[in-house]
């Protein structure tokens, strides 16, 4: 039986994280532009425009073909701390499976539009996906979504059930209802002040410790360069101030009562070192342990979940697709071969 993790381990262990990385590692990223200006994409950036809650918004997506197209297409959706160009890796590894890939960045992240007043909700997200698919002639794909985009994703499906093949969930968050719980709310204002103290050093060292499950390697900076550099460029109060807005969504808008609404085949990926909840460093000390624990929520789920495949990693953190590429990818590939059922 594996050894419960001590209050004292607690504590320590952002400061040892910190301790453990190169001091070359703790420099502060570039600043890039309110919407990635700046920041290369790994495949040409498209832009769609949409009329939305009375604005005149731009929408900017990959949408990468294979070389031998497989007749399939594949739409990914990102996080809440992620960009499409973070897809960089699944992108690759797709089309030279054949599949066709569209990767939209959602209205307020990384090269789309920011707004100064807009309402989010997962459904306005899902509705806006839809219209930019719709733009560019897609009628049928399956659509992946990590974390954040898995809740987005969640509600797509149950939005939009006819247009999937399948769903593909990559350690979705939401997996519970933190306020049910008690995690303490925060409002759009608390959110905001917390996003304009946003640094490259916070950002790694949490993601060594969540995403990468403790095992950094160089190629990862370039991810927190990018997250660290909307935060500290030309914009940041835009950045900071669409940021909170989100959290609020993602807090007060939880898919987690309507997983046995999905009607299409449904497959989870999941990294089982992943601890990710929303506010755990806001909720009482007590709750924290019990909050983000993919192994068991994972499975809850799957058990929820009508048409459920999940397949996991025991040693992977919240980023499976970028922390072990290879295995990864050659698990999502053969169960993409599979027949939907």
């Amino acid at each position: 039986m594996p050894m419960k993790e001590s209050s004292l381990s607690r504590r320590l262990y952002p400061a040892l994280l910190s301790l453990a990385l190169p001091a070359a590692m703790a420099a502060e990223s570039p600043g890039y532009g309110p919407e990635l200006e700046g920041f290369d994409y790994p495949h040409p950036v498209r832009y769609f425009t949409l009329e939305s809650q009375g604005q005149a918004l731009k929408m900017a997506y990959m949408d990468v073909q294979p070389a031998e197209p497989n007749g399939h297409t594949l739409v990914l959706l990102h996080g809440k701390n992620f960009c499409a160009a973070t897809w960089e890796g699944s992108i690759a590894a797709l089309t030279k499976a054949g599949y066709r890939v569209v990767a939209p960045d959602q209205i307020g992240f990384c090269k789309s539009s920011k707004p100064q007043h807009y309402q989010y909700s997962f459904q306005q997200l899902a509705a806006n996906t839809r219209e930019l698919l719709e733009s560019i002639g897609l009628e049928r794909y399956s659509l992946m979504g990590h974390s954040m985009g898995g809740m987005l994703a969640t509600r797509f499906a149950l939005l939009y059930p006819g247009q999937l093949e399948r769903l593909i969930l990559v350690n979705p968050i939401g997996l519970e209802d933190w306020k049910a719980l008690g995690v303490p709310y925060r409002t759009v204002d608390q959110w905001y002040a917390r996003e304009l103290r946003t640094s490259a050093e916070g950002i790694r060292n949490y993601q060594l410790g969540t995403y990468y499950a403790g095992q950094w390697r160089p190629e990862f900076d370039r991810w927190v360069e990018m997250q660290a550099g909307l935060f500290q460029g030309r914009g940041k109060e835009r950045v900071a101030w669409n940021s909170a807005l989100t959290y609020d969504m993602i807090y007060t808008q939880p898919v987690y009562y309507e997983f046995e609404q999905l009607k299409v085949p449904t497959l989870l990926l999941i990294g089982e070192k992943d601890n990710t909840a929303i506010g755990k460093d806001a909720a009482p000390a007590e709750l924290r342990p019990r909050l983000g624990d993919y192994p068991r929520l994972s499975r809850e789920a799957a058990g929820r979940i009508p048409r459920a495949t999940l397949q996991t990693f025991a040693d992977l953190g919240h980023s499976p697709q970028i922390q072990a590429p290879e295995r990864f990818h050659e698990a999502l590939l053969q169960q993409l071969a599979k027949p939907a059922e």
